[in-house]
């Protein structure tokens, strides 16, 4: 049996320490940044962490909204995605996730990439 990768994440406290620091990443980004303003950052981080962790084949906390309409209206351009990308490598790093990990993760978000750019 294959282990999941939400178990290779380090299970929920994995994921929340990963989400922490992305969305902190993001609010502190130039690219990002006017984005998170106005948002509430632990909002944010526990709603990064239960995406992540229903994503990843953990229990199904994820209660928000599906990615197109999350993003629907905010006109999300190819150089904020990217942003967001290195943010996320830069998570995965900084909580010493396996690099076959981080490739995996890059993977699913760059996956969403229709789903969240220009909406």
């Amino acid at each position: 049996m294959s282990t999941s990768l939400y178990e290779r994440l380090g299970g929920t406290d994995g994921i929340q320490r990963i989400a922490n620091v992305l969305v902190d990443n993001h609010a502190a980004n130039p690219v990002t940044a006017a984005r998170f303003v106005d948002t509430d950052l632990d909002k944010a981080k526990k709603g990064a962490a239960e995406f992540f962790i229903s994503g990843t084949g953990g229990p199904n906390v994820y209660t928000g909204l599906d990615m197109v309409a999350v993003h629907r209206g905010m006109n999300i351009s190819e150089t904020e995605l990217v942003a967001v990308l290195s943010d996320a490598l830069d998570a995965l790093r900084k909580n010493n996730v396996g690099q076959r990990e981080q490739e995996e993760v890059l993977f699913i978000l760059f996956s969403m990439r229709d789903d969240v750019l220009a909406q």
